[in-house]
């Protein structure tokens, strides 16, 4: 999250948390204990709740791995090629590094297919270019080289943000959204969830205080009418940061009743995700009896640094405020990558980390502003192309 934007954001809502004056109007909330039966376009794996129960992702997953041989022409119960996963953070204008992460990365010819993509946040907007490949480079570049704040938002007032839903109005972001992820990239994305890969991004039900996984393939795939549409705002939620950016309202019926949710960034509760633990229990029964198992590699690409960012912090009640929440962004960005490396090593899963290292020195100054974002871009692109250094584990990890 951009730190001026963090700024900003503690300031209004402090001033509104003083305010008398209403809030924007918004339907009927879905009612407590209902959440998991509210549906968007009645698909019924449209999207999971993992905090209500890890069935119905599990089995998701399980019947993946049955198409995915069924494409491969694999028998069940056979190894399948070795899977690569791919997680991708949030992080903001920060997300420059991982667009250029893939860019590079395609032009060293090395970057697989992915069989899972996840992203949260920035990480949402990149995944599904990941996910279907290298052919959608120019678009990612485009959006991570080109942008610039106006490209992403429109700025209200101090005082119109208190008495609104945000300091800024995403509709440009949601333009640029629905621009780039047009429907044939919709089209392939529904493809390669036939294929047997899944495409899963990350947003926060701030009703429910709840991570939703919008099981984004799955939606492609359906042929719904109404399907395209709902991806462009599950990226545009994924992306909301609470207070900078208006949140995202879900049209929802539950029992043919209709309530609205209110979404805000995946990364309030998750910087980063994988798979549930539930996914990978028969793995580890193997594993506990010796037997071989499925072959696969995990890249996780953690749009941020992962050192200590040192700044002097003025004695202001908004810029301590700031800046604690900025630290609690970072040590919970931190805290996601140090989960998912010690899940791969509990179910044997191969590790691989990237995030932007201290020797990237070019100053931030402004939020999205492209003489930060390109070079960023830039350093990560050339890193890649010559054949990136991941990380095996963490750092401070030994």
């Amino acid at each position: 999250m951009a730190p001026k934007l963090l700024r900003r954001s503690a300031l209004a809502m402090g001033l509104a948390s003083v305010s008398a004056c209403s809030l924007p109007v918004r339907g009927p909330a879905v009612p407590r204990g209902q959440t998991g039966r509210a549906t968007v376009l009645g698909i019924p794996n449209e999207r999971f709740f993992p905090a209500l129960g890890t069935g119905p992702i599990t089995e998701e997953f399980h019947s993946a791995v049955a198409r995915r041989h069924r494409f491969m022409n694999v028998r069940a119960g056979q190894m399948l090629p070795e899977l690569n996963l791919l997680a991708v953070s949030g992080g903001g204008d920060d997300g420059a590094f991982g667009a250029g992460l893939l860019n590079g990365w395609s032009a060293a010819g090395t970057r697989p297919e992915f069989m899972l993509v996840t992203g949260v946040s920035t990480g949402g907007l990149i995944a599904p270019f990941a996910f279907i490949g290298p052919e959608y480079d120019a678009g990612l570049r485009r959006v991570y080289t080109e942008s610039t704040l106006a490209d992403i938002a429109i700025q209200r007032s101090l005082l119109n943000a208190v008495f609104n839903d945000g300091l800024a109005d995403t509709s440009p972001l949601f333009r640029t959204i629905s621009r780039e992820l047009d429907e044939r990239m919709i089209a392939r994305i529904g493809q390669g969830y036939r294929e047997g890969r899944l495409l899963l991004i990350g947003t926060t039900d701030l009703d429910a205080q709840l991570p939703v996984i919008w099981n984004v393939g799955a939606i492609a795939a359906s042929g719904h009418p109404g399907a395209g549409a709902l991806i462009h705002r599950i990226m545009l939620a994924s992306a909301s940061i609470p207070g900078a950016f208006a949140p995202v309202l879900f049209d929802v019926t539950v029992d043919g009743v209709p309530h609205q949710e209110l979404h805000v960034d995946g990364g309030a509760i998750n910087q980063a995700f994988l798979y549930p633990v539930a996914v990978t229990q028969a793995r580890r029964e193997r594993l506990a009896r010796r037997l071989p198992v499925q072959p696969i590699r995990a890249y996780v690409i953690r749009n941020a640094r992962l050192d200590a960012n040192w700044a002097a912090t003025d004695r202001r009640t908004m810029s301590i405020a700031s800046r604690a929440v900025e630290t609690m962004i970072a040590s919970s960005g931190f805290n996601d990558v140090m989960r998912i490396w010690l899940n791969a090593q509990r179910d044997d899963v191969e590790y691989r980390l990237a995030y932007i290292g201290s020797d990237f020195t070019v100053p931030y100054t402004t939020a999205f502003n492209p003489d930060y974002m390109r070079p960023l871009f830039e350093y990560a692109f050339n890193r890649a192309r010559s054949g990136y250094d991941w990380a095996p584990n963490p750092p401070l990890i030994e």
